[in-house]
Order: C-alpha cells, then structure tokens, then sequence
C-alpha cells in the first residue's frame, strides 16, 4: 500500500472519528484502466451502489466481502477516489442476479439487458484467464456498498 492511499485512509478516520487500526482494503474496479477510472467515477457520484464478483475466482486465501468492511476505490491510476463501506452482501446464481441489482450496479443505460451482455463478457474472459468454463448458475457474490467519504 503506497503513501497516498495511506494518508487517504488517515484522513478518513480523523474525519469520523474511527481508529486508524480499522481494517480496509484498497482496490479498483474492472480489468483495464479505462475501466477502473469511469466504474470509480460512476461510484464517486453515487450512481454505482453495487458490484458483482465471482465466488469461484477467490483466491484460497482471501476472503469475500463482510457488511460493514471499508474499501478504499482507486482509479486507473490507483490514486483513491473515495471510501465505501458494505452494506449487504449475497451470493447467488449468476442467472438469478435481479434487474434491481444490475441497475444498482449503474453501468451503460443501467438495464439489465446491458448489465447481462458486459459481465457475460466479463465473465467469460475472467474464468478463461483462470483456465475454467463460465457457466449460467456460477456463484456470484452481489455486494451493496454506499458511498462514505470522497
């Protein structure tokens, strides 16, 4: 973790009067800077309350999101943005995810019809990446965050 995600951090917890000890974790959106950089944006404006990530790509030592935990948003550049903290967290079938959390999600025109055609790319590359098949009911984990600080 550099210096300036840490004085963010410090910063942060001085504001809200929450001990620097808190844990966090400090992190981008998407796979390309590009991506990291307009999702950032879309959740520093509020219009991206929500993410979607797949159970099955974890790595064996890290954990899914918890209600309550702070993360800090980078951008493209992995300068911070902001700080949300979890509010909900689900893990459900891929195919089962609702329009109400694709529009959370806030991404293009914010259908689902969208949200279904970039994470099905998405998707399908990530498990590629990782030399497994991407299938319909694959576990997702569907986190609810809200904007806190930035």
């Amino acid at each position: 973790m550099n210096d300036r995600i840490r004085k963010y951090w410090e910063r942060f917890c001085e504001e809200k009067n929450i001990s620097k000890d808190t844990k966090f974790e400090a992190w981008s959106f998407g796979s390309t800077r590009e991506m990291a950089d307009e999702l950032a944006e879309l959740v520093k404006k509020n219009i991206k309350t929500a993410t979607t990530s797949a159970y099955e790509l974890y790595e064996e030592d890290e954990s899914i999101p918890e209600v309550g935990e702070y993360n800090i948003i980078l951008n493209g550049s992995d300068e911070p943005v902001c700080i949300i903290a979890t509010k909900e967290v689900k893990i459900v079938p891929y195919n089962e995810i609702t329009p109400e959390h694709a529009w959370r999600e806030g991404e293009g025109d914010r259908t689902y019809e969208y949200w279904r055609k970039v994470h099905d790319e998405f998707f399908e590359e990530e498990y590629k990446n990782m030399g497994k098949n991407f299938c319909e009911d694959a576990p997702m984990v569907c986190e609810v965050f809200e904007k806190v600080w930035g």
